[in-house]
């Protein structure tokens, strides 16, 4: 009796200390997803910038490894991470030290947690190939795990150029009207700022024209914001209008030709993407549609004749 008496207040210490744990790693979660980063911008506007759920969980932890990575053998990868960071539109949210201690926490908790479930779920499998394919799994996950950092922020600078590389021409095509209508370049730029909708562009011409009326020349801000960037088709039309401002050229007519070039790189674009379309259709064609077509085609006729045969 004292013995059953003494396993159940064991169980209930051990289910009361888990229940306790998981109370706290549930609070800290929700107060972790309540978080929301803003980068003010002109008038009060505020754009959000919100880091995913999984890499604000470490942000607290990585503070420890901030040190190790400020080391000068990581001084190359923190410029790589630094000039990254910049082009998402993340500079002064998550500096590069944060981000390469998040890059070291990911795999060795997150890794570590989905190769041990992966490994548990093929154990309790008595088939023989699912135990065969268990290390191979779990050496997949871990991956998976590391190269998540690397593949998020890759997809934020892709989709911000996205946004830029739509944004651009109709910008071109403003800032055109304005300036052959006999308004001043900056003038132009700053009203179309104030009525547009924020977007990527809009924030580094924001940006631009504060820095602007903060004393820099405008060639340096459009440099900068080109260096920022990163970004081929706008380069293109910074160095345009920097040459323009230098050589005295009109303006007008750098802005009409630029956007000209930028349409007919967005067509020559859609032609590459059209004639890589077949190429791209033929897996999920081989795979799953001819198997399902073949199916219904010779389904009944493999029936008949198995009846015919039996």
């Amino acid at each position: 009796m004292s013995a059953t008496a003494s396993i159940s207040t064991e169980v209930l210490l051990i289910s009361t200390l888990w229940g306790c744990f998981a109370t706290g790693i549930g609070a800290y979660c929700a107060r972790v997803a309540n978080q929301i980063t803003y980068v003010t911008l002109s008038d009060g506007r505020r754009k959000e910038r919100r880091i995913p759920f999984t890499l604000r969980l470490l942000l607290p932890f990585a503070a420890g490894l901030v040190p190790r990575v400020s080391t000068p053998p990581f001084k190359r990868a923190r410029e790589d991470a630094d000039r990254k960071l910049i082009a998402a539109g993340f500079e002064g949210v998550l500096r590069a030290p944060e981000f390469l201690a998040i890059r070291l926490l990911f795999p060795l908790i997150y890794g570590t947690f989905a190769a041990a479930s992966v490994a548990l779920l093929f154990t309790a499998s008595a088939s023989a190939i699912l135990l065969q394919l268990r290390l191979p799994l779990c050496l997949v996950a871990f991956l998976l795990c590391a190269l998540y950092p690397i593949l998020w922020l890759r997809a934020v600078i892709a989709e911000r150029h996205r946004v830029i590389r739509r944004a651009l021409p109709f910008l071109l095509d403003i800032l055109t009207l304005s300036v052959e209508a006999g308004m001043d370049f900056m003038t132009a730029l700053q009203r179309h700022v104030e009525r547009a909708e924020v977007d990527a562009l809009g924030e580094e011409l924001i940006r631009v024209i504060r820095e602007i009326q903060l004393g820099k020349t405008r060639r340096e801000a459009l440099r900068d914001m080109s260096w920022r960037v990163n970004f081929s088709d706008l380069r293109s039309v910074v160095n345009a209008l920097v040459q323009a401002d230098e050589l005295g050229v009109s303006i007008g007519m750098i802005l009409r030709i630029q956007s000209e070039q930028i349409r007919q790189r967005r067509f020559e674009r859609a032609e590459k993407l059209a004639n890589e379309a077949p190429v791209k259709l033929l897996f999920p064609l081989l795979f799953f549609i001819f198997p399902a077509v073949f199916l219904i085609l010779l389904g009944p006729v493999l029936r008949q004749v198995a009846l015919q045969g039996f």
